[in-house]
C-alpha cells in the first residue's frame, strides 16, 4: 500500500511535466531577471515509525514505536529558499529538529520478534535529532493569472540520530541486574533522488488567495520516500502567509535498523519576495 501511494505521487509529478510546451510559451513572462522567494515556517508534526535498538553484548534488540514516546519539540529550524530566472529555478528546503520524550511503565515495545513478558514494563527516554535537506532544480511548465505548475528533479538527505535510554522493571533475557538499564543509539544518513510537482492556484477579486499543493516521491539508499502538502495562503505586496498540512514518510530496506519513519502535521509559514 505504501509503495502504491509513493508511485501515485511520482505519477502525479511526471504527469504535470507533460503539460504542453505551447501553453508555457504563451504564459511565461518575458523578463529574464532573477526572482527570489524565501519562506520561514513552523511545522509541528507527529513523528511515527519503528526502530530496532541494538543492545550492548548482543541479544535481542529493543523494538520501539517512536510515536508512543516522542512528545516534546525541543528546538527546530525550518526554511525554504528559491531562485528563479524565466522558467528555470533552484529550490532548497532545510529542516533541523530536536525532539524528545519519555514513557514510564510502557509495554509498547518488543524484544526482537517477541512481545514484552507479562511481568515486565519499560521506562524509556527517546531523543531524535537531525536534518532533512532537499535540493532540487525546477522548471515552470504552465503559468497564467490563475495558476502555476512547476516540476522538479533533485535529491533529499535524511540525517537522523535516535538515542534510547531504557530501564526494564525486572530481569529478563539478557537484561539482568545492572544490564536492565542502559542506552542505545541508531544513526541514519540516507540520500535519495526525488521527482516532484508543485501547483499554485489563485482566486479572489485580486487573486490574493491561493491554494498551494506539492507531491514528491523518490528512492535511493532508502527503499522509498514520499511527501504530500496542501493548504491555503494569502498574498500581500511584500510576501505571503501560508497554512498547510504536510506528510513525509520513509520506508527503509530490510537491512536497516529503522523499519520506517514518518512526519505528519500542520505547518504555518511567512514568505518574502524580492
Amino acid at each position: 500500500m505504501k509503495v502504491r501511494r509513493a508511485l501515485a505521487g511520482a505519477t502525479f509529478a511526471i504527469g504535470a511535466a507533460a503539460l504542453p510546451a505551447s501553453a508555457l510559451a504563451q504564459t511565461m513572462p518575458a523578463s529574464d531577471e532573477w526572482r527570489f522567494h524565501a519562506v520561514l515556517y513552523g511545522w509541528l508534526p507527529d513523528i511515527g515509525g519503528k526502530t530496532d535498538f541494538p543492545v550492548p553484548g548482543g541479544g535481542p534488540s529493543i523494538n520501539v514505536d517512536v510515536s508512543q514516546i516522542l512528545k516534546n519539540l525541543n528546538f527546530t529550524f525550518m526554511g525554504t529558499l528559491e531562485a528563479q530566472k524565466g522558467p528555470w529555478g533552484v529550490i532548497t528546503d532545510l529542516i533541523y529538529l530536536d525532539v524528545s520524550g519519555s514513557k514510564s511503565k510502557t509495554r509498547n515495545v518488543s524484544l526482537g520478534n517477541y512481545e514484552l513478558p507479562a511481568n515486565a514494563t519499560l521506562d524509556a527516554h527517546l531523543k531524535v535529532t537531525g536534518t532533512i535537506w532537499t535540493l532540487s532544480g525546477e522548471y515552470t511548465t504552465y503559468k497564467d493569472p490563475n495558476a502555476q505548475v512547476d516540476v522538479m528533479v533533485g535529491t533529499r538527505l535524511l540525517d537522523l540520530k535516535q538515542t534510547l535510554d531504557y530501564n526494564f522493571s525486572t530481569d529478563l533475557g539478557p537484561f539482568v541486574g545492572p544490564d536492565r538499564s542502559g542506552g542505545s543509539s541508531v544513526d541514519l544518513s540516507y540520500w535519495d533522488a526525488i521527482v516532484a510537482a508543485r501547483g499554485r492556484f489563485l482566486f479572489g477579486a485580486d487573486k490574493e488567495w491561493f491554494v498551494p499543493v506539492y507531491a514528491d516521491a523518490g528512492t535511493g539508499q532508502s527503499r522509498v520516500t514520499w511527501q504530500l502538502l496542501g493548504g491555503a495562503g494569502y498574498q500581500f505586496k511584500w510576501g505571503q502567509v501560508i497554512a498547510a498540512w504536510r506528510y513525509l514518510e520513509y520506508d527503509f530496506k530490510s537491512s536497516s535498523k529503522v523499519e520506517n519513519i514518518n512526519f505528519n502535521g500542520p505547518m504555518i509559514g511567512v514568505g518574502f519576495n524580492w
